[in-house]
């Protein structure tokens, strides 16, 4: 990778991922581990429960998603919580010790106020056909979604943080910067090289189109820096390039990214990016 900002090199070897993969939306682990509650689980749950980082939060927490840590638990993909990073309408996001490193364990709430947010974003994707208005598929379409464009994107050589495991409506995934030491937003950075970021930016985007995503909400406030890396985050919103928005959602991202850099001091133009990202006859070097 280069040393400014942390361009991945290209896996050729790693096929992108198919955009009309089907994603299992049925009854998991977790939810027969909540109908069964065995002594263990039961346990399980009273010591979640009664943790001081919890005790707050404990709304966010059905019978099933105690189900769904438990299952993370024991298929050891956390070893032990930690505190919250973050509370949102959407979801917690919890920090925790993981089988070998920190980890994020992103919590969605069942009863999102997002709900028709994510219902837009959802509706036109082939991925989810049939889903309808329930709210609780919806929000677990969701989290197997994020869980699916992290991977892709990973594939595609796109830096992003590394999907672990997915539980329902628990998603796993690599922590990015430490809580005390916590990676900043590209919007709250001085950048001495803004020339290099826009590249690294604009290559990350190209790969995703060419993996058949794309982002859907990118801004400066969605993609951070660590140890000298960008990263991009927030993916649970990307779409296929199937999707019926597409072109509006694309269009947006480019005009987010051109609008910020210009304030950096860049000749930057939205329409220059934007056929960047979809003409094959541009050469991606230049």
């Amino acid at each position: 990778m280069t040393d400014e900002f942390g361009l991945l090199d290209t896996d050729v070897s790693a096929p992108p991922g198919d955009e009309w993969e089907q994603i299992d939306l049925t009854d998991t682990e977790a939810d027969r581990i909540a109908r069964k509650r065995d002594r263990e689980f039961e346990a399980f749950q009273k010591r979640i429960k009664d943790a001081d980082q919890f005790k707050v939060e404990q709304s966010v927490f059905d019978d099933a998603t105690f189900g769904a840590l438990y299952k993370l638990v024991a298929d050891g993909h956390i070893d032990a919580f930690g505190g919250p990073i973050s509370t949102g309408k959407e979801a917690n996001v919890y920090e925790a010790l993981g089988a070998d490193s920190e980890v994020a364990v992103k919590v969605y709430r069942i009863n999102a106020s997002a709900f028709k947010q994510m219902r837009d974003y959802l509706e036109g994707d082939p991925r989810f056909e049939g889903i309808g208005n329930d709210k609780g598929k919806v929000v677990l379409a969701w989290v197997r979604k994020e869980y699916a464009n992290l991977e892709r994107a990973q594939r595609a050589g796109v830096r992003v943080p590394r999907p672990i495991a997915v539980e329902r409506n628990v998603l796993v995934m690599e922590l990015v910067g430490l809580v005390e030491k916590r990676a900043r937003r590209l919007a709250e950075v001085s950048i001495e090289n803004p020339e290099t970021a826009y590249e690294v930016v604009r290559e990350y985007m190209r790969r995703l189109y060419s993996a058949g995503l794309i982002h859907g909400d990118l801004s400066e406030y969605n993609m951070i820096i660590h140890d000298g890396e960008l990263v991009v985050i927030d993916l649970g919103q990307a779409v296929t390039v199937h999707h019926p928005n597409s072109d509006e959602f694309l269009q947006r991202d480019c005009e987010n990214v051109a609008s910020f850099f210009r304030r950096q001091g860049l000749e930057v133009s939205t329409q220059e990016l934007l056929t960047f990202l979809t003409d094959p006859e541009v050469d991606p070097t230049r």
